[in-house]
Formats: structure tokens, sequence, C-alpha cells
């Protein structure tokens, strides 16, 4: 089924507001949700009319945030069939043994517990529906080794795991679970880091938006549990796309 609805986080700037956006003119209602209420109000600004929208500020990784933010997006829009995990943030540039062990941590509070309490809080909303899709923003990085940025990484591959885990145990109750890699997108975030200096070539937000509505519209339902890349899989031609599972040797 086509979806309704939709919780964005981190939907204030960056990719979470090209979604919001996206997702908008495609018709899905919207919950939207940032650490500040005043950050969101451009996007709704922008949004307009075209659809409902739920703006909540929150912390992702604050529980009783969470779960305020998605009582409060299922009570006015009814459902919440799809939930884009996309906030999260990135640690120094530096090897592990520099790292700052409170940033690190931080890192992991915001990157993993962040995603694991919005699935966490949703799910049942999904299950009562039954079913819904769950769209990580991942990234390439938590496939393989970096000599920087560590909790990074280490929070990226850690939510392999946990949407692994989603599809494990919930696939045949209809949750789908994905592994979405953007890409590079040219962010705040991405224009701060070192490993970009130079780069001429970005992902274009546009075909973010294009795989993650053609995942959240069930193009991909195949691929649940499973890593797609924006850039290297055909949001046209999902059903083309081979499987891809994170597993270790």
């Amino acid at each position: 089924m086509s979806p309704r609805t939709a919780l964005i986080t981190g939907a204030s700037r960056g990719i979470g507001r090209h979604l919001a956006l996206g997702f908008a003119e495609a018709g899905i209602d919207l919950g939207l949700m940032a650490t500040s209420a005043d950050a969101l109000v451009p996007v709704v600004e922008e949004i307009g009319g075209r659809v409902r929208v739920v703006p909540v500020a929150g912390d992702v990784a604050r529980e009783v945030d969470v779960v305020r933010a998605v009582d409060e997006v299922a009570r006015q829009l009814g459902s919440i069939d799809v939930l884009v995990n996309n906030a999260g943030r990135v640690d120094a540039e530096v090897p592990l043994w520099e790292a700052d062990p409170d940033e690190w941590w931080d890192i992991m509070r915001v990157n993993v517990r962040g995603p694991f309490l919005l699935a966490h809080a949703v799910i049942p909303v999904m299950l009562e529906q039954g079913g819904g899709r769950i769209i990580d923003v991942n990234s390439g990085s938590g496939t393989r080794d970096f000599p920087t940025a560590t909790a990074y990484t280490a929070s990226k591959s850690a939510l392999f795991r946990i949407g692994g885990a989603i599809h494990a145990a919930g696939h045949d109750l209809g949750l789908r679970a994905f592994e979405m890699a953007p890409g590079v997108v040219r962010t705040d975030m991405t224009e701060s880091m070192r490993m970009h200096d130079g780069r001429t070539e970005w992902t274009e937000p546009a075909d973010v938006v294009a795989l993650a509505l053609a995942l959240a519209r069930g193009d991909g339902d195949h691929l649940s549990g499973c890593y797609v890349r924006v850039g290297l899989d055909d949001p046209a031609a999902l059903a083309d796309v081979p499987p891809r599972r994170l597993r270790l040797a």
C-alpha cells in the first residue's frame, strides 16, 4: 500500500529537510522531529498546505521526548506508515586514541540510541495497523574500516544490526526495514568534514528522495533487512536489485 503518513527525524536541515519536502510533494502527511521547534518553522512554511504536518521538538535519544513525539504524530495523523531515522551526528576526525570519550559516547547516543528509541516507540503503532516501513539513513562508512570518526562509523555499523533485527523478528508481522546510504550530499555536516575537502562530486538530494520514496511505497520490499545505496540502486528498478546484507565473514 502507498504510505499515507511518515515520521522523519532530523527534519529541520540537510537530508532530513530534503526528505520532508520530497515526501510532502508526494502527498504524504508528515510528522517532523528536530531538536528545535523554531528550526522546523521554515520547513513547515515551505511545505505550506500541501499536506498535514505535525512538527515536534525533542531529543531523539531521550525516551520521554520520543514517546511524546510518536504519540502526538500518531494521534494527529491517525497512523505512522513510514519511519525515517535520519537524525545523526559525526564526531571529530581524529584517531580513536585522540577522541574525546564524552563526545564519542554522545555520537553513539544520538546515532544508535535514537533510532532504537524511535523504532521501539513506532513499531507498536505499525503493528496495530498491520505493518509499516522503517528507513534508516545509514552510510557506506558502516561497512568498512576508517582511521577517524570512529564513533560515527561504529554507530552506522550498529544500525545494520538494528535494522536486520527488525527484519528478522518483524517481517512476518508486516514490518520492513531498510538501511539506505545516501552517498555524500552537500550539507552542513559533510562540508565540515576534512575527508570531503576539495570534493567536486556530490549526491543530488533529489536522488536521495527518489530512493527513499520508492522504499516507502514498497517498491523494494524484497530488500527488507538489506543495504541500498543512492547512486547505485535505481529507484525505478528496485525489483532487479539483489539483496545485500552486511555479515561478518
